[in-house]
């Protein structure tokens, strides 16, 4: 068995910022956005803490091609910083690296904020790292906070609002694993719906047994329908969690069965010359390598 090549080398190599040449150019508004000032201010407070990507050194004129890292590389030169540790590439592919890597998830991020703490360093510090208020700071560390194992672990490798948190704290657990599940299976983790399905929460399932919270502009009418389509809707999820399994491997052997029905040259000329539009939709399903979860 052949082992598998780097695609970069493991060691990072000090270039100066002079010789780095970006490979795209720097979007308007950058110096105003969120995202360049808390790069910008993680780096004058802790440092370059990823290093950045950039092609083996160009013969001719000395330099490297920047792959990955162009806000930190801006952000170097604003600050003076004179050079930067690079990791190069060792292939040809000439890519973000970033694009490949999936982005910290808000529970990550409140562990991270956690162990740092724990290690001396003071939420002040960490505002000004971030570039965040210290609230903001303090929320992130306290996330977790009344929120039962089973719902954090859904919202593990998600981002969301720590308003989400608040809310699903006023709930008894298992009414935050049922309101999370609603979130998720919809694909909508934001404060509004987690607000509504707050509202909608009977009395009963509150941790003060009383409802406080209203939503603008609703009556309770509308609120006791809302309630009960809400039951209806978590009704209608467990139906499906259960059937899910058999669904996805009926689909699966239906996907085999075409395939070799698609593979009989006969067949398949008789179903383009009779039902066109039939075999269209046979080799689409074919066409279809996974399923998403």
């Amino acid at each position: 068995m052949t082992g598998v090549s780097l695609g970069f080398s493991l060691e990072p190599l000090s270039v100066p910022l002079d010789s780095l040449l970006p490979s795209r150019k720097t979007p308007e508004g950058l110096f105003t956005s969120r995202k360049f000032k808390q790069i910008r201010s993680s780096i004058e407070e802790i440092g370059l803490i990823e290093p950045l990507s950039v092609t083996p050194v160009i013969r001719d004129s000395g330099q490297h091609m920047l792959l990955d890292g162009h806000i930190r590389l801006i952000a170097l030169r604003n600050l003076s910083f004179s050079d930067a540790p690079c990791l190069v590439a060792t292939d040809d592919e000439g890519y973000t690296y970033n694009t490949r890597i999936n982005r910290l998830s808000t529970i990550q991020e409140h562990l991270m904020i956690r162990r740092a703490v724990e290690r001396g360093v003071s939420p002040d510090r960490l505002a000004k790292a971030l570039n965040m208020d210290v609230s903001q700071i303090v929320k992130r560390m306290n996330l977790l906070d009344g929120i039962c194992p089973e719902a954090a672990e859904m919202l593990k490798d998600r981002q969301f609002s720590t308003e989400i948190s608040r809310m699903l704290r006023k709930m008894k657990p298992t009414r935050q694993v049922e309101c999370v599940e609603l979130m998720v299976a919809a694909n909508t983790v934001t404060t509004a719906y987690a607000e509504a399905m707050l509202v909608a929460t009977p009395a009963e399932l509150l941790l003060e047994g009383k409802k406080t919270l209203k939503l603008a502009g609703v009556t309770q009418e509308q609120l006791a329908k809302m309630e009960r389509e809400m039951a209806s809707l978590q009704g209608q999820y467990k139906m499906v969690e259960q059937t899910y399994g058999q669904d996805v491997l009926n689909l699966v052997l239906a996907r085999g069965y075409l395939l070799k029905l698609l593979e009989n040259k006969a067949a398949s000329q008789y179903i383009q010359k009779w039902q066109a539009d039939v075999l269209a939709e046979f080799e689409s399903i074919v066409r279809t390598v996974a399923l998403d979860h």
